[in-house]
């Protein structure tokens, strides 16, 4: 896996103007982009609910049920995702471009299933039976999502899934449907396993882990079999968090290293200001630097949808320059 890529979103609702944007300035690596802006089935739970085989979702007051057959919303969902597909191929085909490789995102079981409830009001995640059920059919979802993408572009699939909720789940920080209480933690080995039955599936393919926490869990989703994590470089703290990057890139997981930030933040960005955190960190850590060009690549920190449309441009051409740093660090860094 090599380049610069983005996280997944972008912000408006022009799908043609994200896809042309991101073919354009990630050209190594380019991702079907994200427009959650557009409101139902185009968010990161119902996107990926759009996926799911054999399985439904419907909008409530609440957010996001099971429903006995897909409706009005769970078309939503998949017609928009065929319609961005759409759009990526023609944004290539406009481009002239023919990458080794794309990337397509999903939410990951856990999340998916902190932010689903059952028909009686309970999340999925609480239910053995379900979440049994929901692992199994995004597993088959996702691996169709990704064989269709490379029928379409000829290039290898990368696929990316974020679990940004997986800490909170693993530390039982979500609320019950009464709010009184909280869901118990999920142990780390169950966690671990459900999450490795959706990577097993996409053997032919390469797994990012994507986790913006303080301190994701690396080792567990390294024993998942994660291909690479994928985190904020810049929230990262403490000498846990610091040894288990290390035992990371010491087991040859690579590392996609989020140094751009996703919003503007209103002064100028040089090249060696988003860059130089990265060779610090693996300077701290005590592995030679052609280590980040050959087990790591950089992102923006985070999704894109609340930038500005010209800080999206100025953040995926930092990344994509930082990619050519990896390879040849300049001088003084």
């Amino acid at each position: 896996m090599r380049g610069a890529t983005g996280i997944g979103s972008l912000p408006g609702t022009d799908i043609d103007e994200a896809a042309r944007v991101v073919v354009g300035e990630l050209p190594e690596l380019p991702h079907v982009p994200e427009l959650p802006g557009r409101g139902v089935g185009a968010d990161m739970i119902g996107r990926t609910a759009g996926l799911l085989v054999d399985l439904a979702i419907e909008v409530v007051t609440s957010g996001y049920r099971v429903n006995p057959r897909p409706g009005r919303d769970h078309r939503r969902a998949v017609d928009l995702l065929r319609g961005d597909l759409d759009a990526f191929d023609e944004a290539l085909e406009r481009a002239g471009a023919q990458p080794e490789t794309v990337k397509v995102q999903a939410v990951g079981p856990w999340t998916l299933m902190s932010n689903i409830e059952l028909m009686r009001g309970h999340r999925v995640l609480t239910d053995p039976g379900a979440v049994k059920e929901f692992a199994a059919s995004l597993a088959e979802g996702l691996q169709q999502h990704a064989a269709e993408v490379a029928k379409r572009t000829k290039a290898k699939v990368v696929v990316q899934i974020d679990e940004p909720g997986l800490p909170a789940v693993l530390q039982g920080l979500l609320p019950t449907p009464s709010k009184l209480g909280t869901v118990p933690a999920v142990p780390g080995p169950d966690a671990r396993n459900v999450l490795a039955v959706v990577i097993e599936a996409l053997k032919d393919h390469e797994v990012i882990v994507h986790c913006c926490a303080p301190h994701p869990p690396f080792t567990l989703l390294r024993e998942a079999g994660a291909t690479a994590i994928s985190f904020d470089a810049t929230l990262i703290k403490g000498a846990e968090a610091l040894d288990e990057i290390g035992e990371t890139w010491e087991a040859g997981t690579t590392l996609a290293l989020g140094l751009v930030p996703s919003l503007d933040p209103g002064v100028p960005v040089a090249l060696k200001d988003v860059g130089q955190r990265a060779f610090m960190l693996v300077d701290r850590l005590g592995f030679p630097r052609s280590i980040l060009a050959e087990k790591a690549l950089p992102t923006p920190t985070c999704g894109l949808a609340g930038a500005t449309s010209t800080w999206v441009k100025r953040a995926l051409a930092l990344t994509r320059d930082l990619s050519s740093s990896f390879l040849e660090p300049p001088e003084g860094w």
